[in-house]
């Protein structure tokens, strides 16, 4: 491999790892702080163990593996919530340990903790990991007077402070959670059917085309069209179309397996990400929804609606766009071949031995 070639694998690595950080605000975020952990913790590792702090050493060595493992989990799974729950369990601990060990001086440390907290988890269990560290803290207090706090004054300053900078944390945390949410929706979703639009199709296609190139993971990709639609928004309306397009997601979702998922492309076209098929599957899958669709998909006069689908398996395409093009093409080809019709690429052959298929199973 040459350097050129090695510069742009690696161009396109790094373009995958930050369209994926952009896309997932709370991955990024347990990277973010996990990268600062893991850039802050060793030196404090090793000079606590070189001066023989071997309790204290120990801890922020634990931590560094387990803040290592809990961001490769969620890199891996793109699940974020446990191991966001056990950074914050391990590092809520770590802070009690270290007030506990150090004194006043550890006391600092947990203000950077309940910050810590709610950024990686959601904002309930951020406010019970904080407040059960805060009560261990206190009981210590009063258990071992003099040590911790120089008196019940500091201590209750201290308690005040830290219930304080929860509730703002909690109120920020909370808010900016809503309005994430809310983002993501009007990013994401399609205001009229509710399913996912183009942006979030392209994200979906990045991640499988991603898996399949690592893992071998088979899928199959359909495009469908509905015929004839811009007939249906001339002759009645666009509120006729738009109820259409409603009944049409939802008829799909009917005739498709739990396992794939639906996206609308843009106007009367749609695409369906399939997990798990062969060639075979793909077209099974095809000819229920083509079957369904002319069974119960009705104008508002009461004829029927039908749709064209072109579908493609993921098996030499170089990369998701070659794939949805692919399946594109196939679509072109059955709207070509009189509509009501699938076509679905033929493994090995990219473009030439395409077979199609009408309602009947018949070619066209």
């Amino acid at each position: 491999m040459d350097a050129d070639s090695s510069f742009y694998q690696g161009s396109v690595y790094m373009q995958r790892i930050w369209r994926r950080l952009k896309g997932d605000y709370q991955l990024s975020i347990i990277i973010s702080v996990a990268v600062l952990a893991l850039i802050a913790l060793p030196p404090f590792a090793l000079y606590r163990l070189l001066n023989d702090d071997w309790l204290l050493g120990a801890l922020d060595s634990a931590l560094v593996i387990g803040t290592s493992f809990a961001v490769r989990s969620a890199w891996r799974t793109g699940k974020t919530l446990r191991p966001g729950q056990f950074l914050a369990f391990a590092y809520s601990i770590s802070a009690v340990i270290v007030a506990i060990k150090l004194g006043v001086n550890g006391l600092f440390w947990f203000y950077v903790m309940i910050i810590f907290n709610f950024f990686v988890v959601p904002p309930i269990q951020s406010a019970i990991a904080t407040l059960c560290a805060l009560v261990a803290l206190c009981t210590y207090g009063l258990l071992a007077p003099g040590y911790l706090f120089d008196g019940p004054a500091q201590l209750v300053s201290f308690s005040v402070t830290a219930v304080i900078t929860s509730l703002f944390a909690l109120v920020f945390a909370h808010r900016g959670s809503m309005q994430r949410r809310q983002l993501h929706e009007l990013a994401t979703i399609d205001p009229l059917t509710g399913i996912g639009n183009r942006r979030a199709l392209e994200a979906e296609l990045d991640t499988v085309f991603a898996e399949h190139s690592r893992y071998g993971t088979a899928y199959g990709l359909l495009v469908l069209d509905l015929d004839h639609f811009k007939r249906i928004n001339d002759s009645f309306g666009h509120k006729a179309g738009d109820r259409v397009l409603k009944d049409f997601v939802r008829i799909v979702g009917s005739a498709c397996r739990q396992s794939d998922r639906l996206y609308r492309f843009g106007g009367e076209e749609f695409v369906l990400v399939a997990p798990q098929v062969n060639r075979g599957g793909l077209e099974q899958v095809a000819r229920n929804i083509l079957t369904t669709v002319q069974q119960e998909l009705r104008n508002v006069d009461g004829t029927p609606v039908t749709v064209s689908i072109g579908g493609a398996p993921i098996l030499w395409q170089k990369d998701y766009k070659s794939w949805l093009h692919s399946a594109d093409e196939c679509l072109y080809q059955a709207k070509h071949a009189g509509r009501n019709t699938i076509v679905i690429a033929e493994p090995g052959a990219k473009r030439s031995s395409l077979l199609s298929y009408n309602l009947d199973g018949a070619a066209p």
